[in-house]
């Protein structure tokens, strides 16, 4: 037999005989209390922490989504697109001194050639022509050059000063290629091809006037951009 007094006793001693030993008692409630409440405020802050981590993760993932919304490929910020003018619109004035602008018909000259082999072509298109407005100036066969050799619907050609006439006219018909010589002068060659059939109808012309002059925008970003 010996004396002992194992944890959990509260300081009591106790005659161990045989082979039977006395039962530990349960820890004191006042510790289980006391674990309890450092689980839960370790608890808390695991939460905490949790939420503070995605937090961070998602408006990072946003400020950086924004920032390559607001950046040009160079990474630089995009500025402001400058103020610009728009060509005018069909009829309107021409601005002075600028030969892109889109001059009244009734200032536009249009010769009128025929490369195909439909006889009197040229004669009937420049009546078309001259009942929008426009001015008739030569109307005949298309020069060697160009007789027979207009597979589209037209050849446009304008000389420097004469880029918007030129834009003008080659609204007019569908598919027709314009280009630019060396001319002086603002009068427009308009040369039909072998695919010519008519002009369009002068909603369509308008419509497809709008279109060739319609400014290219540049792009915007919403938010702080």
């Amino acid at each position: 037999m010996s004396m002992l007094t194992p944890q959990g006793l509260k300081g009591k001693q106790y005659r161990v005989t045989g082979n039977s030993y006395p039962r530990l008692g349960r820890p004191p409630k006042k510790s289980r209390k006391v674990v309890a409440a450092l689980a839960g405020l370790l608890a808390l802050a695991l939460i905490g922490l949790g939420g503070v981590q995605l937090y961070d993760i998602f408006a990072g993932r946003n400020k950086n989504s924004s920032a390559q919304a607001c950046a040009t490929p160079s990474g630089k910020p995009l500025a402001a697109p400058a103020p610009g003018e728009t060509p005018a619109a069909t009829g309107a004035p021409a601005a002075q001194g600028d030969p892109h602008a889109i001059p009244q018909p009734a200032s536009v000259t249009v010769n009128i050639y025929n490369a195909t082999t439909k006889a009197g072509l040229a004669g009937r298109t420049a009546e078309e022509f001259k009942k929008r407005g426009f001015t008739i100036g030569k109307v005949g066969n298309a020069p060697a050059e160009l007789d027979k050799k207009v597979p589209g619907t037209a050849q446009v050609i304008a000389g420097p000063t004469g880029a918007g006439a030129g834009t003008l006219v080659g609204s007019q018909i569908a598919g027709a290629a314009v280009t630019a010589d060396a001319r002086a002068d603002a009068t427009v060659d308009f040369v039909i091809g072998d695919s010519y059939n008519a002009l369009l109808d002068e909603t369509q012309a308008a419509a497809a006037l709008a279109l060739a002059t319609k400014p290219t925008a540049a792009p915007t970003t919403a938010g702080s951009c």
